[in-house]
Order: structure tokens, then sequence, then C-alpha cells
């Protein structure tokens, strides 16, 4: 039988290539090519029909969700695994209501990695480590319609963008109760640049304020509270 071909896509040549590494050391796996953004990965999907994509959802020049919705147009055979730094219920969901086969987090063990590739070739779907068939994937879906506030049409959840690695360090701070001033001198950046990326911030979130963000942040498991210890 000859092996699953998987394609990776991520921006980060150190972590893509320890995907590669963690793939290639499976017999049953052919790493055939990395991309580091959306245009070339669809040049390589086109170019090599992958089996598997192991997509990160934050690229330089376009959102995961809406290269993958471009492929799975063009490739409906091929399976995308979503990969994320930040755990988002409702990225999740568009994740799924696109077409994606799984969504896992960026710091999946390689066992987990493995499972999740031979799971979805399998035709089943993953969502954080846990394996759904088709018909429980869908029911899963079904009971969140709804509840967020994106619209859920297909084209809203291609145009579903998460913050970027920098506004999420922003928001990262602002949560933890940093000015815009301190976020500026820790950046190196000025304030100006600091109140650009808050108003973006909250637009995209669709809140009115900072501590709306903040708590937005929280509630989505994005940010997580330190906890000092007490002797």
């Amino acid at each position: 039988m000859d092996p699953i071909k998987v394609l990776i896509v991520d921006d980060h040549p150190l972590f893509r290539q320890g995907i590669a590494d963690v793939l290639e050391n499976d017999p049953g796996l052919s790493v055939v090519a990395q991309a580091a953004d959306g245009e070339v990965a669809l040049h390589y999907a086109m170019e090599y029909r992958p089996d598997i994509v192991v997509m990160d959802v934050n690229l330089p020049n376009a959102n995961g969700l809406r290269v993958t919705r471009r492929i799975l147009n063009d490739l409906p055979e091929t399976k995308v695994i979503i990969l994320t730094g930040y755990d988002d219920a409702e990225q999740v969901f568009h994740a799924l209501r696109i077409g994606a086969a799984a969504y896992c987090s960026k710091d999946i063990p390689p066992e987990g990695l493995l499972n999740t590739v031979f799971a979805v070739h399998k035709g089943n779907y993953v969502i954080h480590g846990q394996v759904m068939t088709y018909d429980e994937v869908l029911n899963w879906v079904q009971q969140r319609l709804g509840r967020y506030n994106y619209p859920v049409d297909e084209q809203s959840a291609e145009n579903y963008t998460p913050l970027s690695p920098r506004e999420m360090e922003i928001l990262e701070m602002v949560t933890r109760g940093a000015s815009n001033k301190e976020i500026a001198a820790r950046l190196n950046i000025s304030q100006q640049t600091v109140k650009n990326h808050m108003t973006a911030i909250l637009r995209k979130l669709n809140v009115d304020d900072r501590t709306q963000a903040a708590v937005y942040a929280l509630r989505h498991g994005w940010v997580r509270m330190e906890t000092s210890s007490t002797d």
C-alpha cells in the first residue's frame, strides 16, 4: 500500500520541520511538501494532491480556514487537520463547518498527531483528541448552531478570522492588566500602534472595550490567569 501523502502548512520553519520529522518517522506516511503561506499551500496542494493537509490556522497572507476551503473546493477527497496555538471553541465550530476533518492544539504530542492523521484518513473526525464519526460530529455542530455570535453560513465561516499573533500577544498583556504604555515598551512599538491593534481587536471580537476583550479571551481559553503560590 502506498504511504499516505501529507502536506504541511505552517509559517514557522522549526515547528514545520518538527511536524515533518514526526510524520516521516512512520513508514505509512510521506511528507510530499511543506509550505509557509497560503498561496504556496494552494500551489502544492494542486501539484501533489495530498491525502492529508496539516494546516496552521494563522498564516502570513491568508487565514488557514480560507485556504482550507479553497483546497477542499478543488480536492474534496483531501482531509485537512487544523492546527492552532489557541483553543477556541468557536473556531472549532467554523473549521468543521467548512469541511476540516480535525482540529488540534499545537501542543499535541507526536503520538497524538500520528493518531489524528490515521484517524482522519480512515474517514473519522478528531476534535482535541476525541475521535468522532460523521454522525457524531454532525450532532456536535448542530448542538452549537446559533450559540455563537458569528453567522453560521459557509461564507461567514470561511471569513472567520482569529486574532493575529501580535494581537493575541497584546490581548494577553491587556488581560494581565498592562496599559498601552507598558505594552508599547515591552514590544518596542509606539503607543499609537498599540491603540491601532486594540481597535482591531475590539472590532474582531465585537466588544466595546478592553475589559470586555479581556473577559472574552479568558472565557474562550485564549489566556489563562496566572495563579501565585503562597507559602
